[in-house]
C-alpha cells in the first residue's frame, strides 16, 4: 500500500470513528429527553397496545381476532401480534397486572416506564438503519452530511410526539422500512424482498410504499438488461416464493387455528371500510381543503336561504370518525380515493421504470408516501411520518430538495401539534420542534451549494417564508384566541364533563388546511423535479 492510500485509510477510518463518536452522544442525549417524556400525556393508544398485550398474552392465537372485551381490537397484521406477545411475556415479568384481560385502562408506574421504554428501545431499529444507510464520505463535508441526517432523525419530533409522547412504534416500523432500502441499494435483493414483506405484515399501511419495490426490483433484478429469460423468471420466482413464504409465517397459524374464517375475520379488521373519509382530527391532505370547501359553500347556501339537512349541517364539523357528509360537493368513496392513488402511483412508477436508478427509487418511496397521505381513505396525521422520515435522507440532494424538506417538515410536523391536547405540552411541542427545526436546517445549509437563483425563484422563496411565519399566527389563534372569540357554551358538554364552544373544531380545521396546503405545495414541486418538467 502507498503512503498515499495509507493515509486515506487512515482518514476514513478516523472519520467513521468521529462519526460513531457523535452518533453515541446523540443517542444518549435522545435517550435522555425521551425519558422526561415518560410521564406526559398518554393518548388512547396507550392502552391500545396494553390491551393488545394483555390479548395476545391471555388468548389461544384463535381468539386475538375475535377478542371484543375491550373496543381497542387488534387490528394490525399477525407480525405485529407476535411483537405484541413477544413483549407481553416481558411485561409479565414486570408486573402481572399489565396482561389482565379485563384490566382495562391501568396505567401503573411500572406498566408506563415498561411500556415507554419498549418504545426507545425498539426505536434502535430505525437509528441502526439511518446510520447504514448515510454512513457516506471520509472526508469532513461527508461526515458532517451523514450526521446532520443521522441527528435530525434521532431527534425529530414527529417520532417525539407520535411515538414517546402520544405512544405507538412508528420508529420501529420506520426502520425496517429503512433496513429494506438499504437491502435495495446494496443489491440484496433477496433480503429487501423479506424485509419489506415482513414490514407489511406489522403494520398494512405500508401497502402504500410497496409500489416502489415491485417495480424496481422487477425492473432492475429480474429484467436486468443483457440477462437471459430464464434467469430472470429464476429470480422472480425467488422473490415470489420469499414473498409468500413470509406471508405464510404470518398468516399460516391462523389458518391452521380457525381455518378460513379466521382469515376473513383478520382482513375485516385490517380494512374497515365502514369508517369515513376523514379522520376524527383531518389529516392535513387534499380531503381536508375538499371538506372546508363544503362547508363554506354549506354556509353559504344557508345564508342564501335554502334548505340544508341538519344532519349535513353538524356532520363534517363535529370531528366524528365515519360522519362525513357533504352538503354541496359531491360524495367522496373509497373507490375515488384508489384511483386518485393509483392514478399518481402510476406517473410516478412510470419514470421509475424507465429510470431505474437507486436515488429515484428512494425518491418514489417518499413520493408514495406523499401520494398514500394526500389522496387516502380515512388517513391518520400520523401518516405523515411516512413521507417525513424517508425525505430527510434527500433533504441535502441539492438546494431545491432542501426547500421541499422545509415546508413539508413545517407542515407535516405542525399538524401533529393537536394530537398533544394537554395546555402544559403546548411549550413543550412548540419550543422543542423550533430547536429542531433551526439546528437541523442550519447543519444542512452548511453542506448545500445555493445556486444562482432566478427572479421567479427569488419570489417563491419569499412566498414559501411568508407560508413559515402564518405558523406563529396559527398557533396564536388556536392558544388564545380561539378562547376569547368563542366563549364556553353551557349548553354544549364533552364525554367528560367540560364545557365546550359551539366552534371547537374550528381550530383543528384550520390547522388541517393550512398544513395541507404545504404538503401539497412540497409533494408538486417534489414531483415536478422527479418527473424532471
Amino acid at each position: 500500500m502507498s503512503g498515499r492510500d495509507g493515509l486515506g485509510a487512515k482518514r476514513k477510518e478516523d472519520a467513521g470513528l468521529n462519526l460513531r463518536r457523535k452518533l453515541i452522544d446523540s443517542i444518549t442525549l435522545s435517550t435522555l429527553i425521551k425519558l422526561l417524556t415518560f410521564q406526559t400525556y398518554r393518548s388512547t393508544d396507550f392502552e391500545v397496545h396494553r390491551n393488545w398485550l394483555a390479548v395476545t398474552n391471555s388468548l389461544p392465537i384463535s381468539e386475538w381476532y375475535y377478542d371484543e372485551t375491550s373496543q381497542w381490537t387488534l387490528d394490525y397484521p399477525p407480525f405485529f401480534g407476535y411483537f405484541e406477545w413477544v413483549l407481553s411475556k416481558l411485561a409479565e415479568i414486570v408486573d402481572r397486572e399489565i396482561v389482565r384481560l379485563d384490566n382495562l385502562n391501568y396505567q401503573s408506574f411500572s406498566c408506563v416506564v415498561f411500556q415507554r421504554s419498549t418504545v426507545v428501545i425498539t426505536e434502535f431499529v430505525l437509528i441502526s438503519a439511518v446510520y447504514k444507510s448515510v454512513r457516506d464520505g471520509s472526508d469532513q463535508n461527508g461526515l458532517n452530511s451523514s450526521f446532520s441526517v443521522i441527528a435530525s432523525l434521532i431527534f425529530h419530533p414527529g417520532l417525539i410526539i407520535v411515538d414517546h409522547i402520544h405512544f405507538q412504534y412508528n420508529g420501529f416500523l420506520l426502520g425496517i422500512l429503512l433496513w429494506s432500502v438499504w437491502a435495495i441499494r446494496e443489491e440484496r435483493y433477496n433480503l429487501s424482498a423479506f424485509l419489506f414483506t415482513s414490514l407489511l405484515n406489522f403494520k398494512h399501511i405500508y401497502l402504500y410504499l410497496s409500489p416502489p419495490f415491485f417495480i424496481y426490483l422487477l425492473r432492475v433484478h429480474c429484467t436486468k438488461p443483457g440477462q437471459s429469460l430464464i434467469l430472470g423468471l429464476s429470480k422472480l420466482i425467488q422473490l415470489g416464493l420469499i414473498v409468500v413464504g413470509t406471508c405464510v409465517l404470518s398468516f399460516g397459524p391462523f389458518v391452521l387455528s380457525s381455518g378460513s374464517d379466521g382469515l376473513i375475520q383478520i382482513f375485516g379488521r385490517l380494512f374497515p371500510f365502514q369508517r369515513g373519509l376523514n379522520h376524527a382530527y383531518w389529516a392535513a391532505n387534499v380531503w381536508s381543503l375538499y371538506s372546508t370547501l363544503d362547508r363554506v359553500l354549506v354556509k353559504y347556501m344557508v345564508y342564501k336561504g335554502r334548505s340544508i339537512d341538519p344532519i349535513i349541517l353538524n356532520s363534517n364539523s363535529r370531528g366524528l370518525v365515519g360522519d362525513t357528509l357533504f352538503g354541496v360537493l359531491p360524495k367522496i368513496t373509497p373507490r375515488i380515493c384508489f384511483s386518485l392513488t393509483l392514478t399518481f402511483n402510476l406517473i410516478i412508477m412510470g419514470s421509475l421504470w424507465f429510470r431505474p436508478t437507486y436515488n429515484r427509487f428512494l425518491k418514489s418511496i417518499v413520493l408514495s408516501g406523499f401520494t398514500s397521505f394526500l389522496f387516502g381513505w380515512h388517513v391518520h396525521e400520523k401518516a405523515a411520518l411516512l413521507f417525513l422520515i424517508p425525505l430527510t435522507l434527500i433533504a441535502m440532494e441539492d438546494y431545491y430538495h432542501f426547500r421541499s424538506w422545509i415546508i413539508a417538515s413545517s407542515s407535516g410536523i405542525f399538524g401533529l401539534f393537536p394530537l398533544l391536547i394537554n395546555p402544559m405540552e403546548t411549550p413543550i411541542k412548540i419550543i422543542y420542534s423550533l430547536v429542531w427545526f433551526s439546528c437541523v436546517s442550519s447543519a444542512f445549509k452548511k453542506n448545500l451549494h445555493r445556486p444562482k437563483l432566478s427572479s421567479v425563484s427569488l419570489l417563491i422563496i419569499y412566498l414559501e417564508k411568508v407560508y413559515l411565519i402564518g405558523f406563529v399566527f396559527l398557533q396564536l389563534y388556536q392558544s388564545v384566541v380561539h378562547s376569547m372569540i368563542f366563549k364556553s357554551n353551557e349548553k354544549l358538554v364533552s364525554d367528560d364533563g367540560k364545557r365546550i364552544d359551539s366552534m371547537e373544531f374550528l381550530p383543528l380545521m384550520m390547522i388541517s388546511v393550512y398544513c395541507g396546503l404545504g404538503i401539497i405545495w412540497s409533494y408538486l414541486r417534489l414531483l415536478k423535479a422527479y418527473l424532471n418538467f
